[in-house]
């Protein structure tokens, strides 16, 4: 296993020189899942320069499951933030920027959100490290996920270019252009992201070769399946989607379960965003990319043809 004491890049025995990376982990009560993540990076066989959990004022034992790893793990820290009434993603970026600032004196060059509901196999950073090694132009990299009910690459079409939410690795220069993480009460500040990075000329992807699992389906943490569905409408509304491919997304997710109800809460919420006129959380600049990528998207799906390039 390599060690995160050296700030310098690592060198592997193939002679490939890795980038230097650190992670940022948003907590709010995640006891039932977080040790699971934690097995998974003490395990991992290129380790961070610096792991930072932040603690969002979870009332389980999230924080005192950390605090037991701290002591054998210095790489790893722990960073207590006073609870908020409200749970949102807005709350996510304040706190994924607090740990930002714990790092401001270490020099990386990958920098990584990574959700405390995952889990995933011991060369899983390595893997992604080793992408960014060979492809300068890569700005935003992940894997395939699964989850109860869901696989990224059998679930969305053109999935190679999204980079789920859950476990993202952005370039510093990458990072810095888009200027991070921008805060959304709604939601959908990884797409934002990504699709920022995209429209700036940077390589999104996620590959098939590794996988992470998502233990928590997306979307309902407080709520269920019906409720993220619903919310996950607002959300599309919120980033811009074009309505024509949200009415494809809602027929095809009229056939998974729960059937038909999980489409119609979708298209609720969509309609729900636009009648109350939620908050954008993309400029028109993005939307318009957004949706441009997605009329191609939508095009190549009905011809069969691969996406056009913009």
């Amino acid at each position: 296993m390599v060690s995160s004491d050296k700030a310098e890049q690592e060198v592997m025995d193939d002679g490939a020189t890795l980038p230097t990376y650190v992670l940022i982990t948003p907590a709010r009560n995640e006891a039932a899942f977080i040790e699971k993540t934690i097995q998974s990076m003490i395990h991992q066989t290129v380790l961070p320069l610096k792991w930072v959990i932040v603690d969002d004022g979870s009332s389980d034992d999230t924080a005192e499951i950390v605090n037991r790893y701290i002591p054998i793990y210095p790489w790893m820290e722990l960073v207590r933030r006073q609870r908020q009434d409200i749970r949102n993603f807005a709350g996510k970026v304040e706190s994924f920027n607090l740990g930002l600032a714990r790092i401001q004196n270490v020099r990386w060059e990958i920098v990584g959100n990574l959700d405390a509901d995952i889990s995933f196999g011991p060369d899983h950073f390595e893997f992604l490290l080793r992408r960014c090694s060979t492809d300068p132009q890569l700005g935003v990299v992940g894997t395939t996920f699964r989850e109860e009910g869901f696989s990224l690459d059998k679930d969305v079409f053109d999935w190679e270019s999204h980079v789920g939410g859950q476990c993202q690795l952005f370039r510093k220069q990458c990072f810095d252009e888009i200027g991070g993480y921008v805060p959304a009460p709604v939601g959908g500040v990884d797409w934002v992201a990504v699709i920022t990075a995209r429209m700036k000329g940077w390589k999104t992807r996620s590959f098939a070769e590794r996988e992470f699992y998502h233990y928590r389906p997306m979307g309902t943490a407080g709520r269920g399946r019906i409720g993220s569905a619903f919310a996950y409408g607002k959300k599309d509304y919120s980033v811009g989607s074009h309505p024509v491919w949200e009415i494809a997304r809602v027929v095809r997710r009229l056939g998974r379960k729960p059937y038909l109800l999980s489409g119609v809460a979708l298209g609720a919420g969509y309609v729900w965003g636009w009648m109350d006129r939620t908050p954008r959380a993309a400029s028109k600049e993005v939307m318009r990319f957004h949706r441009s990528e997605q009329m191609r998207k939508l095009k190549a799906f009905l011809t069969g043809r691969p996406p056009a390039q913009p």
